[in-house]
């Protein structure tokens, strides 16, 4: 008689439990994909930081031909060249300023000295810098210039440069493609448990159905408690992120190999990559649930 009337508490004990640990085991697998989804991001964006970077460093050299150095020819030039699509700032140095500095480059002073002759005679040409808005389109910019009349010749860097650009371009959109990959296998993974924890409250769903319950409502507090898993389970990636990204940054100096590729600052970026993180946990439990909660009303339809 005593375990009859004990009976219903313990299931209700084991019910409890057992809910608690299929919600333990979804907000486990968004913070271990959560994760992953982090360091993705982090490489993500800092990859197009040096990517954006590197196509500030390079510049097209255009060099005036000897025969266009008048202000009027290289005020036509200097036009023609900003029309093009693509374009960014146009740096103009004089013949003089080029020799200048390629006497600059030798550090040997002998060397310097025996290159002052040349200085009556100059051999460099006028020449304009041309930076572009998108390194992908370097060479197409480049022969564009080209053909601009007076132009004598151009220089960019050559196929290393465009190939490096387009490398790191592949990584980043890699890494974003990754990054999605994961969050889908978050809502799987989530609408899996989800679905183990409906069938495990089958019984709660049913008896709200033989009342009136609409789908709506019985929708609800599964929907909320997936958002809740999300939340829970992207706390610790968040502190993660955060605060490893910090040390991370203090590790490297802030760059990584050269300075031509530095890191993005901690702040703002470490707190709002966590709170991308935690709305990301959120939205994927939310969805997760949904989908799960669906199909099983659907299917007892």
């Amino acid at each position: 008689m005593i375990s009859r009337l004990f009976r219903p508490v313990k299931e209700g004990f084991r019910g409890v439990i057992r809910h608690g640990a299929m919600s333990l085991s979804s907000a486990t697998a968004v913070t271990l994909t959560l994760i992953i989804i982090s360091l993705f991001l982090i490489f993500t964006v800092n990859v197009r930081q040096f990517t954006e970077g590197l196509e500030q460093t390079i510049t097209i050299n255009a060099r005036v031909d000897f025969d266009h150095e008048s202000a009027e020819e290289e005020d036509r030039i200097a036009l023609a060249i900003s029309e093009i699509d693509g374009v960014g700032n146009i740096t103009y140095y004089t013949k003089d300023q080029e020799f200048e500095y390629y006497l600059d480059s030798f550090e040997d002073e002998r060397t310097r000295q025996a290159m002052e002759p040349f200085r009556d005679n100059n051999p460099m040409h006028d020449a304009f810098y041309v930076e572009v808005t998108d390194g992908t389109r370097l060479e197409e910019i480049t022969k564009k210039i080209e053909e601009i009349e007076g132009i004598f010749d151009t220089n960019f860097g050559g196929q290393s440069a465009v190939q490096l650009i387009h490398m790191l371009r592949t990584i980043r959109i890699g890494g974003g493609i990754l990054a999605l990959a994961l969050s889908i296998l978050a809502i799987f993974l989530i609408q899996n448990t989800i679905k183990l924890t409906i069938l495990a409250r089958a019984d709660e769903i049913a008896i709200m159905r033989n009342v009136g319950a609409k789908n709506g409502f019985i929708r609800s507090p599964f929907v909320v408690e997936g958002a809740i898993i999300g939340a829970i389970g992207a706390l610790i990636p968040m502190a993660i992120t955060y605060y490893g990204y910090h040390y991370l940054y203090e590790l490297t100096g802030g760059y990584v190999i050269t300075k031509m590729f530095t890191l993005i600052k901690p702040v703002p970026f470490a707190w709002q990559l966590a709170l991308v993180l935690l709305v990301l946990g959120m939205v994927v439990g939310l969805i997760g649930s949904f989908f799960s909660v669906n199909r099983y009303l659907r299917w007892k339809r």
